[in-house]
């Protein structure tokens, strides 16, 4: 049997915990699956004294994780710590460096920096892997570098962070608002130290910028992408939204174009009866469409210690076994730039607004949107006691310009009595 595979991890939060569970509870399966013993030499973390309900004390510890990485006794770099910034990427940039293959569940820093880091790995002939920064234990980066290689990808989508679908669905369910729930959220510890990663669209849009460069040959560019949270959605429009049939969803998706690569993270409405609608809670889904596979759908858990924990495990194991791919799944140096969508496609969109309640209201506002070349769908005007009613509309597909113009041309009308709210619907 070939010498161990030696592991340096940093960071001993909820996943590198799991991961150091993992090897010291599947030892011999880890052996007998890769044909080598899996050893972990060092440590780091900030607290050495810290209660983790793990055994740690059989490896060396470190202080500084940029010395962990280019210990001479370590093979793989396993960067548990997060952040685009700071110690993880001079942590990371260092094992490149002294020839180290790296493991990292960081989507951060590959979205801000995954080009130059691929490009330096790749020079360096080591590896550079990250199946647990995308959908937790959703293997999905395997399967666009590995399983669907040999199809041209039309587009990836799905929900690809658990908080959100968390707060939306529990706002279905026991028809509370976003502030209580989002409360909920933060007592159950689902989100980030910075809310506004989760619920802001951040996270979402920094794995999909990693989705994009692998399904589509092209440099990562989390810049380029349109970004739209939660925040705004209500307790009506969730209600108004499944009345028609519909649940809102906070999707990723990124879609080649004529116009360019089309990436875009935001609240849409998909039927209630579609996979993507049915998806509960923190699971996570992601779609993805080839020419010769058509559309396949990968589903579960996005985030946690065993989940995540078993993706760092998978890339290990890869490294293990000597397969070694390029890390965007082909060369660093040959990812194109993308030319980004000038907008997005068009699409049908959820109207919902409150008008004052008198005679030709309604049809000041069709004849806006008729204005800007929008036509009608489904029209709803729901019973109220109050002077002003409320009004939900679905258009037939429009560009987001001329809904964005009709929207601004409603506030001339004098009939509005609050702002309205737009969200797309995605075809599933």
């Amino acid at each position: 049997m070939s010498r161990p595979l030696r592991l340096g991890i940093a960071g001993l939060g909820t996943v590198g915990a799991g991961v150091v569970r993992i090897v010291q509870r599947h030892a011999a399966l880890l052996s007998a699956r890769i044909g080598r013993e899996v050893t972990i030499r060092a440590v780091s973390a900030r607290s050495q004294d810290k209660d983790r309900g793990l055994r740690i004390g059989d490896y060396d510890w470190v202080e500084d994780p940029v010395a962990l990485a280019i210990r001479d006794d370590i093979d793989v770099f396993v960067e548990l710590i997060g952040g685009a910034e700071g110690v993880a990427r001079a942590a990371v940039e260092a094992a490149i460096r002294a020839g180290k293959d790296v493991v990292t569940a960081n989507k951060a820093l590959l979205a801000t920096h995954g080009q130059a880091l691929a490009e330096a790995a790749e020079a360096e002939g080591v590896c550079l892997r990250f199946e647990a920064a995308v959908a937790g234990g959703i293997p999905v980066i395997k399967v666009l570098t590995e399983g669907l290689a040999g199809n041209e990808i039309n587009r990836v989508m799905g929900v690809m962070n658990g908080t959100c679908n968390f707060i939306l669905t529990r706002m279905q369910d026991a028809g509370l608002d976003y502030r209580t729930v989002f409360a909920e959220a933060e007592a159950l510890g689902f989100l980030e130290a910075d809310p506004t990663l989760d619920v802001g669209g951040i996270d979402a849009g920094h794995k999909l910028a990693i989705l994009a460069a692998i399904a589509f040959g092209t440099r990562v560019d989390f810049g380029a992408m349109e970004i739209e949270g939660i925040e705004r959605i209500t307790i009506e429009d969730i209600q108004q939204a499944a009345d028609m049939g519909y649940r809102i969803k906070l999707l990723g998706v990124a879609q080649k174009t004529g116009r360019g690569l089309e990436t875009r993270t935001s609240p849409c409405l998909v039927p209630m009866d579609s996979a993507l609608g049915q998806l509960e809670n923190a699971t996570n889904m992601v779609v993805l469409e080839g020419d010769a596979v058509g559309q396949i759908a990968l589903r579960g858990a996005g985030a946690g210690e065993g989940p995540t924990a078993s993706a760092v495990m998978s890339d290990i194991v890869d490294i293990g076994r000597g397969i070694r791919v390029p890390t965007f799944g082909k060369p660093a140096v040959e990812l194109t730039h993308a030319r980004a969508a000038n907008a997005s496609s068009p699409a049908s969109y959820y109207l919902r607004m409150a008008l004052e309640d008198r005679p030709g209201a309604l049809a000041k506002i069709a004849a806006v949107l008729g204005d800007s070349g929008i036509s009608i769908d489904r029209m709803r005007q729901y019973g109220h006691t109050d002077p002003t009613a409320p009004v939900l509309i679905v258009t037939h597909k429009a560009t987001k310009t001329a809904l964005d113009q009709a929207i601004a041309a409603m506030a001339s009308t004098g009939v509005l009595a609050s702002e309205p709210v737009a969200i797309r619907i995605e075809e599933t």
